[in-house]
């Protein structure tokens, strides 16, 4: 494993019309030691296309295909289990990077000595462009904190895989709130994640992403709690409360 390499994420499934910017978001990184894994998640459009011409020209690109449509978090833990990086960072393939994202947080986890990190974000819209609203992050969260408040995007996480190792970051196989239910899984393990209240990561929000209807992020998260988390009914309605409140408040 080579010292401060790090393997970046993306799962990809009919993501042709970001796959350009999402590379290029990952080449224009003023840190440079990275991998970028790209996992075809049985595309039907020109993702493959798109992805090999990079890769023929870069060798830190690398295409990975999956056999069956698997969804985000088999694509993910099949990213984790080829990663060569002491850290793994996750980014989506509409999601868009600040240049210094990767500098800034490397150091920062080196500096902390910690073993999972985070960042502040902007929502933008189809186009990539900042929409000014920037959700803040704590300085730090641990796991009780975690289940009130879903603040953590997955483009903004970066694990240190020589302190979790990667068995402990593989994502279980549920259809939505994997990314979330990770972040709980380790929290449990560690005291706390650390965050960087600066915007270093675009949410981007599309009409047809899985984000975007709120009843299904409502079902989801309950979801989590009950069959996850496997709370009772009462403490998950009260980090229900809890979750709704602070996504509201993200959101004004």
């Amino acid at each position: 494993m080579e010292e401060d390499l790090v393997s970046i994420i993306v799962p990809v499934y009919n993501s042709e019309k970001f796959m350009n910017e999402t590379i290029k978001t990952v080449k224009e990184q003023t840190y440079k030691n990275w991998e970028l894994l790209l996992i075809n998640d049985c595309s039907i459009d020109n993702s493959k296309k798109v992805i090999e011409e990079y890769e023929n020209k870069d060798k830190r690109i690398k295409l990975i295909n999956l056999e069956n449509n698997s969804g985000a978090a088999i694509a993910r833990n099949t990213g984790i289990e080829q990663a060569k990086g002491k850290y793994i960072a996750f980014l989506d393939a509409d999601d868009l990077w600040n240049k210094e994202k990767l500098e800034k947080q490397i150091k920062f986890m080196q500096e902390k000595y910690c073993a999972f990190s985070f960042t502040g974000y902007e929502f933008a819209d189809e186009n990539g462009k900042g929409n000014g609203k920037i959700v803040n992050v704590p300085e730090k969260i641990n796991y009780k904190q975690a289940l009130k408040n879903t603040t953590i995007w997955t483009s903004t996480v970066v694990f240190d895989v020589d302190k979790l190792g990667k068995e402990l970051i593989q994502m279980p196989n549920v259809k939505r709130g994997q990314d979330t239910a990770t972040w709980w899984k380790v929290l449990k393990q560690i005291d706390s994640a650390y965050g960087i209240n600066e915007v270093l990561s675009y949410y981007r929000r599309t009409n047809d992403s899985l984000s975007a209807n709120k009843l299904k992020a409502l079902k989801r998260t309950w979801n989590l709690y009950r069959n996850v988390e496997h709370l009772n009914v009462f403490y998950s309605f009260y980090n229900f409360c809890w979750y709704c409140f602070n996504a509201i408040k993200r959101r004004i």
